[in-house]
């Protein structure tokens, strides 16, 4: 099984590492600015930021609770005012918000649970904390 939870660790965090490297391009800002975000060219690429290092350090297993926390900070506000879908009217787009919020809704609860729980077994935090023991 503690195999099965680095793979989760993984594959959990690609999606913030894949996505975030699009945080420091004009598209994603201007898409953030028009959204209504304030300081979109700053704030934007600070959320990529926030992105890599929650992912590096879930996959690492180094500070991995450190790094959930930073990813439910990043998702909360990106999630309520990214995909307010309540305020769409076009069926196919509100559909397609909804879709995206409850994505960031569940992953919100997958960083809530490595927050908790920490990054496991297969870690660099695990393997530093053996190495002080010994």
């Amino acid at each position: 099984m503690k195999y099965a939870l680095l793979l989760g660790r993984i594959l959990f965090s690609l999606i913030f590492l894949l996505s975030a490297f699009g945080h420091f391009g004009a598209e994603s800002i201007s898409y953030a600015a028009a959204k209504g975000v304030p300081a979109a060219n700053i704030l934007v690429p600070i959320t990529g930021l926030m992105e890599i290092f929650g992912a590096l350090t879930i996959i690492a297993g180094y500070k991995a609770k450190w790094g959930a926390w930073t990813l439910v900070a990043f998702l909360v506000p990106v999630t309520f005012i990214m995909h307010n879908f309540w305020t769409i009217t076009d069926p196919m787009a509100k559909q397609m918000d909804m879709i995206a919020f409850m994505k960031n809704i569940s992953m919100t609860g997958g960083a809530l649970i490595i927050a908790y729980f920490g990054s496991g077994e297969l870690s660099v935090e695990r393997n530093i904390a053996k190495a002080k023991q010994s």
